[in-house]
């Protein structure tokens, strides 16, 4: 395999890409959340027939689809691979000045445009496999975007080396490049017939090496709770305040257990993310996270008793508590298909790099891509920091993602009979 000597365009397509502004907006009611996205899809599409995939396409929803034709005379499954365009609302993605810092030896980043900002090594502890390696940050005032820009750029170079070297055989391998992830929406128009694809990976991952084939299963829960309005200057003994109720609740939550703040591994939490209202309504919205819905329901039976204890001190409000179920973990279909994860396993062991089999304390794409019929599980992307100033990426890690992309297109021709 030509590889070893491939000159990769894996850092220069991401270096143009986080500079295009493609923020999600999570208050928007439009497919795409932000018509901005778009702008960087449209390159895409243009890249990608620039390559020879003439069948590279945009959507009025902002998918971006296209196909890298079959070379080989077998009946292989067709795979696709997948990243997200957007990235988080969390942290401005405008005007982002992304920053190589080559060689890097274990010092403090300090990022020009805001020099408070420092990437330290005892706060990022992967940065200790990163000594001689090339590390691209953003410029103190932004996100860097690799989440998931990265994930982008090395499938797009993925498929420029296998479309300039055909004899690597493969299978038809199908692009799917999404909206809206970060804000839960990513596949929410997604046309599956239209992909045609029979299993999937998101590139989409952090640690160099790593393959994720489990998530959270994820609900939302929304309370609200209906006080009693009164004059405040006339309340005693008649007022009962729906903010001061919605405030008591969350205050009564766990203080060392069951917070995102408090839990790691494969611990679940209870997490309140909005607080609205007045004094006549309020209401309280939480995630409830947890790898089994066993779990879940645990979590939302411990908010329900939290509640009921709450509003007895309130004898004329009353509150509702409704549960939205948001996503499963996907280890629960991809259990069924282990040929999946194991061909993604021996990519990475193939390029060289030690494969670690993890667990997500997220969702992701491929979340809800397996449980509506495409297998998915999450292969790394070296995006490290996300969501926040300190984003970092390594050049030689998403190098490495290209290598594993391209020769688990190769395994899946390799094990297919006939």
């Amino acid at each position: 395999m030509a590889l070893a000597t491939y000159q990769n365009t894996v850092t220069e397509r991401f270096l143009r890409y986080v500079q295009i502004d493609t923020q999600s907006d999570p208050n928007s009611n439009t497919a795409p959340s932000s018509e901005k996205q778009k702008n960087l899809s449209r390159l895409l599409v243009e890249e990608l027939k620039a390559m020879g995939i003439n069948d590279a396409h945009l959507d009025d929803f902002g998918y971006v689809y296209a196909t890298i034709p079959s070379n080989s005379p077998k009946a292989i499954p067709v795979i696709c691979f997948c990243s997200h365009v957007d990235t988080s609302p969390d942290c401005s993605g405008a005007q982002v000045k992304p920053l190589i810092h080559h060689n890097y030896q274990g010092q403090t980043l300090i990022l020009p445009d805001d020099t408070s900002q420092q990437i330290k090594l005892a706060e990022h502890p992967d940065l200790a496999f990163q000594f001689g390696n090339d590390i691209i940050t953003a410029s103190g005032t932004t996100l860097l975007g690799a989440d998931n820009k990265a994930g982008l750029a090395e499938i797009m170079d993925a498929a420029n080396y296998l479309m300039l070297h055909p004899e690597i055989k493969h299978g038809a391998i199908r692009i799917l490049f999404t909206p809206d992830e970060e804000i839960g929406r990513g596949t929410a128009n997604v046309d599956l017939e239209k992909l045609g694809a029979n299993f999937g990976y998101t590139i989409d991952g952090e640690t160099l090496g790593s393959l994720e084939d489990e998530t959270f299963s994820a609900d939302g829960v929304t309370i609200r709770i209906t006080g009693v309005s009164q004059h405040p200057g006339f309340a005693k003994g008649r007022m009962e305040s729906a903010l001061k109720i919605a405030a008591n609740l969350v205050a009564a939550l766990p203080k060392e257990t069951l917070s995102p703040e408090t839990t790691e591994g494969m611990e679940g939490f209870i997490h309140p993310v909005e607080i609205s209202g007045a004094v006549e309504e309020a209401q309280v919205s939480f995630i409830i996270r947890d790898f089994s819905v066993a779990g879940l329901q645990e979590h939302e039976a411990t908010l329900k008793r939290i509640l009921d204890e709450v509003i007895k001190g309130y004898p004329n409000s009353k509150a509702t508590f409704e549960v939205q179920e948001q996503y499963r973990n996907m280890k629960e279909v991809l259990d069924q298909y282990p040929f999946v994860t194991e061909y993604a396993l021996e990519a990475i062991q193939r390029s060289g790099i030690e494969a670690k089999q993890m667990s997500i304390r997220g969702g992701t794409d491929g979340s809800r891509l397996s449980f509506m019929g495409l297998p998915c599980p999450n292969i790394f992307a070296g995006e490290h920091a996300f969501h926040g100033k300190h984003e970092w990426v390594s050049v030689q890690d998403m190098e490495k993602a290209v290598e594993t992309i391209v020769r688990l297109a190769q395994i899946w021709e390799e094990k297919t009979d006939v």
